[in-house]
């Protein structure tokens, strides 16, 4: 691969919708007040909060875990996740070069959380459940010093660790009914752990935050409330609230320099507490449950993220949120555009369909289905309707406008609905299903009638194109075939067989061939008068090919799979001419704009890409 990226150009990639919300504590301001620092699948996002522009530290081999930013700000360190029996990465990234400064393994399966001392000496990192083990690392020699399991072999797994803001060689570990602080012996190479004293309460804890003079620190519980324990005595001093606990417990703590605490719960409530019992003085409800608070500079103004991939940003006067960024919180399924616009995309996941300004990259309007999710949308052509394909059998059209459920067809087909298409008179819809049928529906006004059923494929039909006649449609399928269909007689004409699951198929805009692709990796032209094979490409190197699309001259076409790259190729050479490196999950979706100014991508970690089109229309 390494070969074929150096001749082949890469794409020039322009900005980024994503954040996971899902990484407590995972949402960062650097020191410096200028960048915020999250993670997005296996990459760490540094978005500058002047101007939006965005940098990307790419290194790691899976989904980054967890994150933490030295106190001069120099490194950011990151821990990912991995495959059972395998070692995970830490990496230590220089700050000012944006490049890796270390990369160290030692726990197995996960890196759960990562602390750096306050002189930027030692990193300490805590392994996941299936590594138990905490290690401290010199920065300077990146090396390890030593390590020690994280708790007691009859307390329960450690979720968390902090450095002291004071010195160098006490950090504070805890977790499910441990608590404990560590002391480094550096002439010995040893940690030497002592328990804190917490009589008969038992809790577990999933965040600890240290005061500034290192005399006390805070523990937010799953229970919901908040311990406050001495550094130095080890002794627990109090915990509140007794009465109204925080609902879902409490997923992050930050200290202010006034001693108040701030507060982000399970059920996102985003509270400023004060006093002895954490009394709530100012409270706010979010999206999706708080996993992470961020404070720039002293404090005075707040970021929040949230499990529905949400980050906020407050000032700390009037404590009245901002959306600052919305993404989606699962697997993109499908994007697409209006017809001949391309200020705006739509995209689909779980819980609904989101419609997106294509050069701000900000979120126009989001229609919600909870608990459903959306396979694939389109719009119609005159642009007054979204048609949407859902797993629960349905098929819904919402007004582009509001979001408003317009029709909605129920049990279209019996294994949900996979994929779907509008005729360009807008009068009729074609979808595809789990089961294999094919069926063309008649739309009026606030009805609909099935017109005809089209029952060939004996497996998931995966992507419909109609022919700009309306007179043909071709369909794929994961039986192994794309059939060419005649939607005024409703019979087949020509089946294309091959051994693969077709994922897409695409027609030429002189709409004389089609090109196939599926998981054998291979993309195929046919000529669609016969259905004959004309050339076979190889299409990627590892894993299946999900998306397609060709531009409107028909003279290059893209694609995205399971590979990771968006590849733009020639469609008369054949020839890959351009490569975008980006994505840290698996490409679900690609779509050149009406326009040809850009690429956007779609992956199965929620992120969507906006890639610089490299040929000028």
């Amino acid at each position: 691969m390494a070969e074929d990226t150096q001749e082949v150009q890469q794409l020039e990639l322009e900005s980024v919708i994503g954040f996971n919300g899902h990484v407590f504590s995972g949402l960062r301001v650097h020191p410096d007040k200028a960048y915020l620092i999250y993670p997005l699948g296996c990459t760490v996002i540094m978005k500058s909060l002047k101007h939006g522009k965005q940098e990307f530290l790419q290194g790691h081999t899976n989904n980054v875990s967890c994150i933490s930013v030295s106190k001069s700000g120099k490194y950011i360190a990151s821990g990912q996740v991995t495959f059972m029996g395998f070692k995970a990465d830490i990496i230590i990234w220089d700050y000012s070069k944006r490049e890796i400064y270390a990369r160290m393994q030692l726990h197995k399966a996960k890196v759960e959380a990562l602390a750096f001392s306050p002189n930027d000496k030692y990193l300490v990192s805590l392994g996941g459940q299936d590594d138990g083990s905490i290690v401290v690392w010199n920065i300077e020699t990146r090396e390890a010093i030593c390590g020690s399991p994280a708790s007691a072999q009859s307390a329960g797994h450690c979720h968390t660790i902090q450095f002291s803001n004071q010195s160098d060689n006490i950090f504070v570990s805890a977790g499910n009914g441990t608590l404990r602080v560590w002391e480094l012996d550096l002439p010995n190479r040893k940690v030497r752990p002592t328990e804190c004293q917490m009589g008969q309460l038992k809790r577990i804890v999933k965040c600890i935050e240290i005061t500034e003079d290192d005399s006390f620190f805070y523990c937010g519980t799953t229970t919901g409330d908040i311990l406050k324990v001495n550094l130095n005595t080890k002794l627990l001093n109090s915990c509140g609230p007794t009465k109204r606990k925080f609902s879902m417990g409490v997923n992050c703590l930050k200290v202010l320099k006034t001693g108040d605490v701030l507060v982000g719960t399970g059920k996102g409530t985003f509270s400023l507490c004060s006093g002895p019992n954490f009394k709530a003085i100012k409270q706010v409800q979010l999206e999706g449950g708080v996993t992470s608070i961020a404070l720039r500079g002293e404090g005075h103004q707040l970021f929040a993220g949230t499990e529905a991939a949400q980050i906020y940003r407050f000032s700390y006067t009037d404590f009245k949120e901002e959306l600052l960024a919305t993404s989606h919180d699962s697997a993109v399924n499908d994007v697409a555009f209006p017809f001949a616009c391309s200020e705006l995309f739509a995209t689909c996941s779980l819980g609904g369909i989101r419609v997106w300004h294509t050069d701000t990259s900000k979120e126009v309007l989001r229609i919600q289905v909870p608990n459903m999710t959306c396979n694939a949308v389109e719009f119609m052509m005159d642009g007054r309707s979204i048609i949407s394909a859902w797993n629960d059998g349905n098929i819904r059209v919402f007004t582009p406008e509001s979001g408003r459920l317009s029709l909605i067809i129920h049990n279209a087909h019996s294994m949900g609905v996979t994929a779907i298409a509008g005729t360009t008179d807008c009068n009729r819809i074609l979808s595809g299903g789990g089961e294999g049928q094919v069926r063309m529906w008649q739309i009026q006004q606030d009805t609909y009638r099935l017109i005809e059923t089209m029952k060939e494929h004996k497996a998931t039909v995966n992507c419909i194109k109609i022919k700009s006649n309306n007179k043909e449609c071709v369909t794929a399928s994961s039986d192994g075939a794309c059939i060419i269909w005649d939607l005024v007689r409703f019979v087949r004409n020509h089946m294309v067989l091959a051994n693969t699951l077709f994922k897409t198929v695409c027609y030429h805009p002189e709409e004389y061939q089609v090109i196939t692709s599926g998981t054998d990796r291979k993309i195929g032209y046919w000529e669609v008068y016969d259905g004959s094979p004309i050339r076979e490409l190889e299409g990627s190197l590892s894993g299946s090919i999900n998306g397609m699309h060709i531009s409107q001259d028909g003279s290059c076409f893209v694609t995205g799979g399971d590979e990771k790259l968006v590849k733009v190729w020639g469609y008369a050479e054949g020839e890959v001419s351009h490569v975008g490196i980006g994505h840290s999950g698996n490409i679900t979706s690609v779509r050149i704009c009406p326009n040809s100014k850009y690429i956007i991508s779609s992956s199965a970690d929620g992120a969507i890409l906006r890639w610089k089109y490299p040929h000028s229309s």
